[in-house]
């Protein structure tokens, strides 16, 4: 079973303009409401391609009745821990640019958190947790720390999708996949690259710190997969990008999903660019559809 984390979701309402005036009145075109957070992406990708997981994280208020429903809707399992505080409402503009105002997130209390931490008491070494995005406040700067050390416990494999100084302190864990972006990956080393060449050369490093395998994305340009054995680039998809908010979400869904039922690494890196891929061109996710015929024409190169 795949078990994705959202420790801070959200309840995301997108607004779409022709223009956005700071300081003014602003009137929207369309308006959507999500139920939003790495981790559900996760879970919802997954469910576009007929495979199952379990949602955990915290929800409380009416938002997060929204996220529960929502979900729930989709046919998607979940154990979310019920919280006394609101789940916050992140505010996405798509204009001209895309504009996030993301909010901080609730209070959390010492019993909810060990109510959350009372659902991974059935791990197995079959399962994959994936761990993504940020985390409120109230859970502390240690909280994927404890969390890692649980799962590791419970012999699971896991994936974490943070980076900086909190992504290498994980390393030594050996989480299945880490995903930094090109630039994520260049602030965690404080260096610039010039090349494929210095994106290659550092992502190897995070396998030699304890990562068991590396996708660095690079927008447009594609993706590397470093694993210990070779490296692997995509070439770009010709798409019309409409879209950034969770892509990387269902990169890892696409890879984590494929890597579960068939441990093909070449597939699953396939499955994770064209559920980017998907999603970067949809309003929202990629579904289903969408997802098969981007496959057909994605290509990966030995490098």
């Amino acid at each position: 079973m795949i078990y994705t984390i959202t420790a801070n979701p959200s309840m995301d309402y997108v607004l779409n303009l022709a223009k956005f005036n700071l300081g003014e009145i602003n009137r929207t075109g369309k308006a959507y409401t999500f139920a939003g957070g790495k981790g559900i992406n996760v879970s919802r990708v997954l469910k576009y391609l007929g495979i199952n997981s379990t949602a955990l994280g915290f929800i409380g208020g009416s938002a997060g009745d929204f996220i529960q429903s929502s979900i729930t809707n989709q046919g998607i399992y979940s154990k979310l821990t019920p919280i006394k505080d609101n789940t916050r409402i992140n505010v996405k503009i798509k204009a001209e640019n895309e504009t996030e105002i993301n909010g901080l997130g609730p209070q959390i209390t010492q019993k909810e958190i060990d109510e959350f931490m009372s659902n991974f008491s059935m791990l197995t070494s079959e399962d994959i947790v994936v761990a993504a995005g940020s985390v409120p406040p109230a859970l502390g700067k240690n909280f994927y720390q404890d969390l890692v050390k649980t799962v590791v416990n419970h012999q699971a494999q896991f994936v974490i999708d943070t980076t900086g100084q909190a992504l290498l302190d994980i390393l030594p864990s050996h989480p299945l996949l880490v995903k930094p972006n090109n630039h994520e990956l260049a602030e965690m080393f404080n260096v610039s690259f010039n090349g494929i060449d210095d994106i290659v050369y550092y992502g190897k490093k995070l396998l030699n710190k304890g990562a068991k395998y590396v996708i660095v994305s690079m927008g447009s340009d594609g993706a590397i997969l470093i694993t210990p054995e070779q490296i692997y680039q995509s070439v770009p998809v010709n798409i019309s990008v409409k879209n950034s908010v969770g892509a990387g979400d269902s990169m890892v869904a696409g890879f984590v999903g494929i890597y579960e039922q068939s441990h093909d690494l070449l597939a699953a890196f396939k499955m994770g660019l064209a559920c980017g891929a998907a999603t970067a061109s949809s309003e929202d996710l990629g579904k289903t559809d969408l997802i098969k015929d981007i496959l057909k024409n994605i290509q990966v190169n030995k490098i």
